[in-house]
């Protein structure tokens, strides 16, 4: 048994013994719920990793080395020649229940098959994002502090022996680039694997003469246009948000709602937010944010327009883990 907590991280080897994963948004028996407001445990089992750490030299997190333009972190096309060869997938996370859905998602996603699931190292800080999140003002001082910590836990993971490293959190996502400048691996930023889907699902306009519209539904416009605006603009597709209005009468309200355990408050509020994207004839929304996945529940015809991005997260973290290696 370990708990996901640890402030310290974990190299695992699992052996699919997790239940049935999440098909789409909404989850699987509301299990993530309970995740967002008491700790989680985490079963498996596991054996020793058979990379050894060289930890004796000092690291100064504060500074991204500077490497050439082939170790750029946010690579696109196939994982070969960079990965080591171990095969294992880094999760960096800051946040139980989103790496606790990620894992289950990669573990059971990876071994439908028959197959063995990659191995995959973990390290889960929640109080990373605690200090990164904004309280009236956040000094830049403190802020800097905060991404020297993770970028830590990133260069801990690549010398771990990980062939790639992910963030099921979308929240760290607004600091992608921060974090992941001068990467010896491929970091998988949410947003590029949520494009590319896109842009491969071929989708037609819902209205004649216009682009296809996604809309990008979160708890924070600012962290949203960061994660997807430019990414999806840059493809050709229009992205709408809501305006400030929703946000306040319905997108937000509903997280409160949902944390309090209004459960058919939160869902109403939620559809109401969704419905006003429809309305303006977009294909899909992307649920921008973790506090909105798991309202509404599995049957409700809307999570069908809708996109969990950990699912585009997962599935490209598998390729990568299982690309051939020299």
């Amino acid at each position: 048994m370990v708990q996901m907590s640890l402030q310290r991280s974990v190299p695992v080897y699992p052996r699919c013994c997790l239940s049935d994963s999440l098909h789409r948004v909404g989850g699987s028996r509301r299990r993530w719920a309970s995740c967002r407001s008491q700790s989680s445990r985490f079963v498996y089992n596991a054996r020793p990793s058979p990379i050894v750490l060289k930890t004796d030299h000092a690291i100064d997190p504060s500074e991204p080395k500077n490497l050439d333009a082939s170790s750029s972190a946010s690579r696109s096309g196939p994982y070969i020649g960079t990965c080591h060869p171990s095969g294992a997938a880094g999760v960096m996370g800051a946040s139980s229940s989103s790496s606790l859905r990620f894992l289950e998602k990669f573990v059971s996603w990876s071994t439908r098959g028959g197959e063995e699931a990659p191995p995959f190292i973990i390290c889960n800080d929640p109080l990373v994002k605690k200090e990164l999140l904004p309280s009236g003002t956040q000094s830049t001082s403190g802020c800097s502090i905060a991404l020297g910590k993770i970028r830590q836990k990133r260069l801990f993971l690549e010398q771990s022996g990980a062939c790639c490293i992910v963030m099921p959190c979308q929240f760290l996502h607004a600091w992608h680039h921060e974090i992941s400048q001068g990467c010896s691996v491929p970091f998988l930023h949410v947003g590029d694997c949520v494009v590319k889907e896109l842009k491969a699902a071929n989708l037609k306009p819902v209205e004649y003469g216009s682009n296809v519209r996604v809309g990008v539904l979160s708890t924070d416009n600012t962290l949203a246009t960061n994660c997807y605006l430019d990414k999806l603009e840059s493809q050709g597709f229009e992205v709408l948000c809501p305006d400030k209005a929703s946000m306040e009468r319905t997108v937000l309200p509903s997280v409160d709602a949902f944390r309090k355990g209004d459960m058919e408050g939160a869902r109403n509020l939620l559809r109401v937010s969704l419905q006003v994207l429809l309305v303006r004839a977009v294909n899909k929304i992307i649920l921008a944010s973790d506090d909105l996945v798991g309202i509404l529940p599995d049957d409700d015809p809307l999570l069908k327009k809708c996109i969990d991005p950990l699912d585009a997260l997962v599935r490209e973290a598998i390729v990568c883990a299982r690309a051939p290696r020299p």
